[in-house]
C-alpha cells in the first residue's frame, strides 16, 4: 500500500523573514509531501514574492501558492489552506514552523492507524539555546499532559495534522472567532472530541518553532494565555482537568 499523501498548509501574513526557511523545510523531507500550499492573508511585505522565487527555482516542486483577502484573520486562511488541499492528510504549521526532515514520514506513520484522525507532535525552538534539551523537555512535557488528559489530546497548531475525512467533517462546526479572542488549535481539539474523533501523538512528528512570543510585552503574553480560558468557556467545557 502507497503511503498516505501529505498536503502541508502554512498561514501566512507579512513573513517574509520566516516562509522561505519554513517552505524549503517542508520541501526537503525524506517522504515527499504531496503539496505545499502557503496561504497569504493580504501580505505587504515580500511574502507573495520570495514563495514565487521559490516556485521558479523549483519547478517541480509542488509549492502552491494561494491567496485569502476576504478576512484579515488566521482561522479563515487556515480554513482556505485546508479546504482547498487534495491529500489524504493535511497538515498544519506555521509560516515560522521547521520541519525536522522526517516530519512527512512521521505523520504517515502516526495515521497508519484507521482509527486515529488527527495527530500532533513536540517542537524544538530554535533561537534559544540548548535546542535539543529543550526538544526533550517539551516531549516530556507534553507526554505528560496526555497521561493527564487521559483520551481528551490537544493538537498544538505550529505542529498538527488532520485525516481529510475529520476536517470536512468538523469545517463547518470549526469557530469562526472574528474577535480573535480564542486558540484556534485547542477549538479544533474540542470539536474533533465532540465527534469522538481520536487524536495521537508522536515523539517523532516534531517541527521547529520561533520563541518570539517569548518577546511579547506582559500584558500581551497574559492575553495569549487567557486564551486558553475563553476558548474552554466558549464551548462550556468544564473539566478542572484540562483547565
Amino acid at each position: 500500500m502507497p503511503p498516505l499523501s501529505v498536503s502541508i498548509v502554512i498561514p501566512a501574513y507579512n513573513e517574509q523573514e520566516t516562509i522561505e526557511a519554513c517552505v524549503l523545510a517542508a520541501l526537503h523531507q525524506t517522504s515527499p509531501a504531496h503539496e505545499i500550499i502557503v496561504v497569504d492573508n493580504k501580505s505587504t511585505d515580500a511574502t507573495a514574492a520570495t514563495v514565487h522565487a521559490l516556485q521558479a527555482t523549483y519547478p517541480a516542486a509542488p509549492i502552491i501558492y494561494l491567496q485569502q483577502s476576504e478576512f484579515q484573520a488566521l482561522i479563515p486562511t487556515r480554513n482556505y489552506g485546508l479546504n482547498h488541499a487534495t491529500g489524504e492528510i493535511l497538515g498544519r504549521i506555521d509560516a515560522d514552523s521547521v520541519l525536522e526532515p522526517n516530519w512527512v514520514e512521521a505523520v504517515q506513520k502516526a495515521f497508519e492507524d484507521p482509527k486515529i484522525m488527527a495527530a500532533t507532535g513536540p517542537v524544538i525552538y530554535y533561537d534559544m539555546p540548548l535546542r535539543r534539551f529543550g526538544a526533550i523537555a517539551d516531549d516530556a512535557l507534553r507526554r505528560a499532559l496526555i497521561k493527564v488528559t487521559r483520551e481528551f489530546h490537544l493538537l498544538f497548531g505550529s505542529n498538527m495534522a488532520l485525516r481529510a475525512t475529520a476536517w470536512h467533517a468538523i469545517a463547518d462546526e470549526a469557530c469562526l472567532d472574528p474577535e480573535d479572542e480564542l486558540h484556534e488549535d485547542i477549538d479544533l481539539s474540542i470539536h474533533l472530541a465532540e465527534h469522538a474523533f481520536a487524536v495521537a501523538y508522536s515523539s517523532d512528528m516534531v517541527t521547529g518553532m520561533s520563541a518570539r512570543r517569548l518577546d511579547d510585552s506582559p500584558r500581551d503574553f497574559y492575553n495569549y494565555v487567557m486564551r486558553f480560558e475563553r476558548t474552554y468557556d466558549k464551548h462550556n467545557v468544564k473539566s478542572l482537568t484540562l483547565r
